[in-house]
């Protein structure tokens, strides 16, 4: 991805963010220049990786397969092997109209799914085989809303706003936005995306960026090279 075109994907989500009445934390509005400055006092927002995150997925076509998130709030591995202190994340993610985020589940993570605002969320939802691996043939069982239901292998739930779902590890899922763009909301035990993103095709989880102007803000994946 370019750079110019990821920062403008972020000007474009922090309007579409306004828009829904949320507002991004003060970090999110640092210069690279800034956050350098504020890198020791921001020492965890560094080491949670929290911060702006624009992938393509490597493919190239952010707009057919592509994800915006920010991430609000992230714990440490550590703590959650302790089990205690700060297990959990918090994430705004925007999905565009027909913007695939592929099949893909997690080893450690359980997420809360909620359609914050916009068009309708949809997640297509496969089970695991006895070892974890995605299994085209199987399905489960999945909370909505506090209510539990079964999914068939493939089954497509759709979510209006304010509506959510509950994935747990194994629950291999994919999703978009239909009928416009989905502001969602992402509540989950401490994330990883470094590790703990198994996607069913060989794909990478961040974008390969051509540096072709100067970063706006910077994002997570730019800490441990600038930071």
């Amino acid at each position: 991805m370019k750079r110019s075109e990821i920062n403008d994907i972020m000007a474009q989500a922090d309007a579409m963010i306004r828009r829904h009445g949320f507002a991004l934390p003060p970090f999110a509005y640092w210069t690279p220049d800034a956050f350098a400055s504020n890198a020791k006092a921001a020492r965890h927002v560094i080491d949670a990786r929290c911060g702006w995150d624009i992938t393509d997925y490597g493919a190239g076509d952010f707009n057919k397969m592509g994800l915006f998130l920010f991430t609000l709030r992230n714990g440490l591995q550590g703590d959650l092997t302790r089990g205690g202190g700060m297990c959990y994340a918090e994430k705004l993610l925007i999905s565009r109209q027909d913007q695939l985020s592929p099949m893909h589940t997690h080893v450690l993570k359980a997420e809360d799914i909620i359609n914050r605002g916009g068009a309708t969320l949809v997640v297509e939802l496969c089970g695991s085989d006895d070892d974890g691996n995605f299994a085209p043939d199987r399905g489960g069982q999945v909370m909505c809303d506090g209510v539990m239901r079964d999914y068939d292998p493939g089954e497509k739930l759709s979510f209006a706003p304010g509506e959510s779902v509950t994935l747990r590890p194994g629950d291999w899922h994919a999703f978009w936005g239909e009928g416009g763009d989905v502001l969602i909301g992402e509540v989950s035990t401490v994330n990883d995306d470094e590790t703990d993103n198994i996607f069913r095709d060989p794909i990478g989880r961040f974008a390969t960026i051509d540096e072709d102007a100067e970063p706006t803000h910077l994002l997570v994946s730019d800490y441990g090279r600038l930071l």
